[in-house]
Parts: structure tokens; C-alpha cells; sequence
């Protein structure tokens, strides 16, 4: 395996390398501006950018007035036009900058798209700002004046109109649509219509001063734009060097995809710089693909725009990926955003759980709890949902029913856990009852024999199951179920036992690597009182294990050692659930993520025990089995789950919910995609 593998290009995986440029401004100079521009476009090159937008008339300055009107600089501004489409041709990448330019006898505030050595298009500013500080009437017309759909620069004729749509030939999904400024600030910018007609990139050339707080209302707007349209959003404005007569500029910078900021510039910069980011053009499609009401309002809203077809680089260099990548897509990065996400996951499950109580009338349920994750979790739940209906937590009848390899740990735990929460608890040894079906079904273990398979491992599992059901009719109570989204995406469940079959089940919908966030969070805010932040942190310490089958030479059964690395597990659930990734770029993301490079440094929030790097190997293997068992052998599970509430998007495996497939499916395209496009 080497790293000149096309594998390791995010070009072959669906990336777009995308560059704001903030250059320092000369006003009124249009062949220093061009300079300037020329050393950024090769910066840019360099670093494998695919396309790079300046500001707004980035070639004459935005803040010259009257200046737009005099011939000497028009003539100046079209003949470096001309320096600029040429050095595209040797840097490969397409750039669009802001320049002023006549048609007949009106001047255009135009995005002029320069590739290949040539122009491939120019887009006139549609709405010009004409109220406050703005004056843009007195020397532009706006898109519509416009007397034809083509220009002449230089003695060429290219086209000329709002709208449109620039599209990679040689990359699927490469295809963008340019907007000037106020358009984005229109109740319906021409970004929406490009969007709509196939432009997954959208950029804006914007001069835009800076006043108190406009810099977040340009954030919002970029971000809601790249949202309501599933595209990437690209802004570049104005900034050091523009006329400060009676504005100032602070070359705000920012790259958003599907809503999310991917990278942003430094505002109030002396120097000229680059802003970049990968964007997933791929990621885009996929959304698109499954989100009917766009392509809905694609038919009903969209108009025919012009495309104009270009050829982008297509080299496939081995590099990093420059864009945010969570190790832990489940679990945020940032502090802020992952208390947010704990207060909202806790509360979706605690209202589920009160509104299927009050529904049903109950007053009590019945919970088994090992000590473990997700029973714990479950339990957590239950007691401020109690709390909530104002019910007597006592009516939890929480059960630890020990088998053959339950260790005193975990016990202890679950004792600790129900005493401090004040549920009533109680024991039943399953063993006896174990050993007499053992007894009754001819197993070797009856006599004597330490034969420890699946058998063996699931009359416990489903022994604990039926106990739970009959005490909640002999209480008339329900049973509340603990098994979380990752076991269901594995099939890490026994059919038809606890951990897939209940009356209602709250933790359907949260993944492995939450609930451990969940469980602290709880325990630090002391949402179920204090008294068992102790244990509960005693539990966040214990290795996750069924405890089905005694321990050897000490080793005690690891879930994770048979199934895999939930962190691992997690991540691929994530993006082929989530976004539909093909196998081949998810073992890309994740080895951008979890190899030596990895994504940086590890978040504060993140287990001393999660620190781990994974090889290309090492997750492909464990990609494979995910996989098998996620298409192949685990479908039939999910297609008979209880009820539950969603909690992340694209994270319900529910047959009624995001997640719907065939129990007698199998894995093959996805392996075979797998072992083709990933060297070993």
C-alpha cells in the first residue's frame, strides 16, 4: 500500500477544493489589483484548490464612485481580464473575480468565471443596493438590462446572465452558480434558482462594509442559504485596502456546507490569504437524492438555466482533508454544541417515555439493570420521567438477574445505582432456572460439559427477557427496553430479549459513543440527584462486555473485541446510514479521522480510553464486518422493533422510520465496492 494511491486524493472521493481569496485592494488600480490576484491564484494552485472566488469588483476596488465611469480603467480592467483567464490555464483551477463591465452602453456589476486559460462566462449583478450607504444605481444596471445573453471581452463573445450554471465535465458534482453581494440578501437570490437547477456550489463575490453585527448576519445568511438549498455556500467580501471615506471593510470569509460552517477567514487581515475548505459535492447529491420536497421544488419552482460545461483539474495527489471531521460524528467536538445535544437527546427520550406512560395509563414499569451503558441510561430516564409525572420513583421495579458469568463489579453497580436512585430493586438468580432448560433441551453444559455457545449464551439472555415480561404483568407494568442504535445496526442483540424486544425502548435511537456522553452529562448536572453520580461514573469506567460467558485466564468477554470498536462502528454508521456513502469513501473519512494524522487533536470531552489511531487495515477489516452485519444479517432484527423516539437525524433504524430494507438482503455490492477501491 502506498499513498500515491488514488485512494488517498479526497478528489476521488467527491471533494471539491474551494478557496475564498481576500486580497489586499488597490482602489482604482486595476493592474495592482491583478497582481495581486495572479500571486493568490498561484498560492491556491499550489495547495490543489479547484475554485477560488474573490470579492466583489476585486478588480477596480468596490468604493471608487464615480471612478466606475471613467473608460481608462474599464479598458484597464478588461485587458487584465485577459492576464488573469491565462494564468488559470497553467494553475489549473477556475477562478471568478468581481470586475465592472459594459454592455452596450450600460456597465454590469459582474462575477466573471475564468478557466482553462479562457472565460467561461460572466454574471451580472442582479440586485443593486440603492438605500443607506449604497448608491450602486448611479453607475450599474441591473442582470435584467442587460440587451443579450452574451458579452464581448477582448474579442471574444461569452455568455452573459444571472444564473448560470457552471458544470465539471471529468467531475461528477463539480457544478456551481455565482451571485454578487445583495443578492443573497434578496427575499429569492439568484443562488436559489441556480441551486435548483444543479448548482451544488454557490458563491458570492460581496463587498459588503462592516457595522456592529453584521458580520453574524452574513454568517446566518450563508448558512441558511448552503441549508434551505443542500449546497455549499461560498463568501468572500471586501477588505483591507478598500477606501475607508466613510465605510470601513473587514474581508469577512466563510464556507459553509448543508447549513455547517466548514472554514472561515480571519476578519480585519492587513494581508492577502487564502480560505479553503473540501467541500462534498458527493454528500450534496446524496441529500439531494433522498430529500423529495427539493426535487419537488425543482419541478415546480426551477427554471432552465444555461450550463456552461468546463474541464477541471483532475489530479488525484495524496493529502489531507482540509474540513471539519468529527472522530465521533455522534458525539460533537465542540463543548457548547454537545451540552446542547445532551440536553436535547435526554429530554426526546424522557418526554417519549412520559407520553407512553400517560397513554397507557401505567404507574409502573419493570427494567433489568446490569451495571452496564445502556440499561443505566435507561434507568437515568426513567427516574426523571417519574420525576416529571410526579410518580414515586419505587415504582420502578428495577431487576439484576446474575447468570453464569455476571461479574461482581457490574453487580455491585446496579445495586449501587438503584439504591441511590431510590427505585426498588430486586434480584433473581437466573442460574437455577438456566440450568434446568439446559437440563430440558439436552445441552452439554447440563452435564458438566463447559460448552459456551450461542446456546448457552442466549437461554440467559432470553431467561432475564421472559422474567422481566411476566413481572410486568404481575405488576401491570411495562418493560422498558435498553438497546441502543449501534447494537441494532449490528445485530448485537439476542431476537427477541431485552435488548431488542420490549414494550417501549428509549434507547433506540441514541448511539453507543452518546449514551456515554449522555450518562456524564446527566451525572454533572445532577438531574436525578447527586447521590449516584458516584456509580455512575464507576459504570462509565467498565469495560463493555454481555457478561454471557465466564471469563478466560482472566479476560472477561469483549463486545467490542467480537463486534468492533463502537467508536469505529459509530462512524460508519453514521455516513452510510446518514448520507449513503459508498464503503470505499467512508474507510477514507475514517482513516482521515482515526489514522496517524488523524483530525487534529483529541477533543476535551473524549474517554482517555477512546485514544486510539486506527490503520487503513484495521478499518477495513472492521468495515467489512460492519458491513455483513449491518446489510446482511442484521435487518431481520430491525424489522421488528418496539417503539421508540427518534433522536439524531438519519438515526433511526426503526422499519417505521429513516432506516426501511429487506430482512433477507445482502452485502455483496458494498463489500465488492469495499475491496475494489481500498488497497489492503
Amino acid at each position: 500500500m502506498t499513498e500515491s494511491h488514488p485512494f488517498f486524493s479526497p478528489k476521488t472521493h467527491g471533494f471539491v477544493r474551494v478557496a475564498t481569496a481576500s486580497p489586499v485592494v488597490h482602489v482604482g488600480d486595476p493592474k495592482a489589483n491583478a497582481a495581486g490576484h495572479l500571486d493568490l491564484v498561484r498560492q491556491a494552485g499550489e495547495q490543489g484548490v479547484d475554485l477560488m472566488v474573490f470579492p466583489e469588483l476585486s478588480l477596480s476596488a468596490y468604493a471608487i464612485d464615480d471612478l466606475h465611469m471613467q473608460a481608462a480603467l474599464l479598458d484597464e480592467v478588461e485587458r487584465q481580464i485577459a492576464v488573469l483567464a491565462g494564468a488559470t490555464e497553467d494553475s489549473g483551477l477556475v477562478a471568478v473575480i468581481g470586475a465592472p463591465l459594459r454592455q452596450g452602453d450600460s456597465l454590469f456589476n459582474c462575477a466573471v468565471v475564468l478557466g482553462g486559460g479562457q472565460v467561461l462566462g460572466v454574471v451580472p449583478k442582479t440586485y443593486l443596493p440603492n438605500y443607506r450607504e449604497y448608491y450602486e444605481k448611479r453607475w450599474f444596471a441591473p442582470a435584467p438590462a442587460r440587451t443579450e445573453d452574451v458579452i464581448r471581452l477582448n474579442g471574444e463573445t461569452v455568455d452573459f446572465a444571472p444564473g448560470l450554471v457552471f458544470e465539471a465535465v471529468n467531475r461528477p458534482g463539480f457544478v456551481f452558480a455565482a451571485e454578487i453581494c445583495e443578492d443573497y440578501w434578496a427575499p429569492l437570490p439568484p443562488s436559489t434558482r441556480a441551486a435548483l437547477a444543479g448548482a451544488r456550489i454557490l458563491l458570492n463575490l460581496s463587498a459588503s462594509n462592516i457595522v456592529i453585527g453584521k458580520a453574524d448576519e452574513r454568517a446566518m445568511l450563508s448558512a441558511s442559504q448552503s441549508a434551505r438549498t443542500l449546497s455549499a455556500y461560498v463568501f468572500a467580501a471586501s477588505g483591507w485596502g478598500e477606501s475607508t471615506t466613510d465605510l470601513a471593510w473587514d474581508g469577512q470569509a466563510t464556507i459553509h456546507e448543508l447549513g455547517s460552517k466548514l472554514a472561515e477567514g480571519e476578519r480585519f487581515a492587513t494581508d492577502s490569504h487564502l480560505t479553503i475548505a473540501d467541500v462534498d459535492v458527493d454528500r450534496i447529491g446524496l441529500d439531494r437524492l433522498r430529500n423529495g420536497t427539493f426535487a419537488e421544488c425543482a419541478r415546480n419552482e426551477g427554471e432552465a438555466a444555461t450550463v456552461v460545461p468546463f474541464m477541471a483539474r483532475q489530479d488525484h495527489e495524496a493529502s489531507e482533508l482540509i474540513r471539519p471531521l468529527d472522530r465521533f460524528p455522534f458525539v460533537p467536538d465542540d463543548a457548547g454544541r454537545l451540552d446542547q445535544d445532551c440536553f436535547e437527546a435526554f429530554n426526546i427520550q424522557v418526554q417519549g417515555l412520559m407520553r407512553r406512560m400517560t397513554a397507557t395509563g401505567a404507574k409502573s414499569l419493570v427494567i433489568g439493570v446490569s451495571g452496564g451503558l445502556d440499561s443505566t441510561q435507561a434507568l437515568l430516564v426513567a427516574c426523571r420521567a417519574f420525576d416529571r409525572l410526579g410518580l414515586p420513583r419505587t415504582h420502578i421495579l428495577g431487576f439484576t438477574m446474575p447468570g453464569f458469568a455476571t461479574s461482581e463489579g457490574t453487580k455491585s453497580n446496579a445495586w449501587a445505582l438503584m439504591t441511590a436512585l431510590g427505585v426498588t430493586g430486586a434480584e433473581i438468580d437466573i442460574r437455577p432456572a438456566a440450568e434446568q432448560m439446559f437440563r430440558d433441551i439436552g445441552h452439554p453444559y447440563a452435564d458438566g460439559q463447559p460448552v459456551h455457545d450461542i446456546t448457552f449464551e442466549n437461554v440467559q439472555a432470553g431467561l432475564r427477557t421472559d422474567y422481566l415480561f411476566r413481572l410486568a404483568n404481575q405488576n401491570k407494568a411495562f418493560v422498558l427496553g435498553t438497546g441502543d442504535l449501534s447494537e441494532l445496526a449490528l445485530g448485537w442483540a439476542t431476537y427477541g430479549v431485552g435488548d431488542h424486544m420490549s414494550h417501549y425502548n428509549v434507547n433506540g435511537g441514541v448511539a453507543k459513543t452518546l449514551i456515554r456522553h449522555l450518562i456524564r452529562w446527566v451525572a454533572e448536572r445532577e438531574l436525578v440527584g447527586g447521590e449516584a453520580t458516584p456509580t455512575l461514573h464507576a459504570i462509565l469506567d467498565t469495560e463493555i462486555s454481555p457478561e454471557l460467558v465466564p471469563a478466560r485466564d482472566g479476560v472477561i468477554q469483549s463486545t467490542e473485541g467480537t463486534v468492533g470498536p463502537y467508536a469505529l462502528n459509530d462512524f460508519f454508521l453514521f455516513y452510510l446510514s446518514r448520507f449513503g456513502l459508498k464503503p470505499s469513501k467512508v474507510a477514507f473519512l475514517a482513516h482521515q479521522a482515526w489514522g496517524d494524522a488523524g483530525a487534529g487533536d483529541w477533543p476535551a470531552n473524549t474517554p482517555e480510553g477512546e485514544k486510539v489511531d486506527y490503520d487503513l487495515a484495521t478499518i477495513k477489516g472492521w468495515l467489512r464486518k460492519f458491513l455483513v452485519r449491518f446489510f446482511q444479517t442484521a435487518q431481520f432484527k430491525r424489522s421488528a422493533l418496539p417503539n421508540g423516539p427518534k433522536v439524531v437525524t438519519g438515526g433511526s433504524l426503526s422499519p417505521r422510520g429513516d432506516w426501511r430494507a429487506p430482512s433477507d438482503g445482502n452485502a455483496r455490492v458494498w463489500l465488492d465496492e469495499l475491496e475494489e477501491k481500498v488497497p489492503d
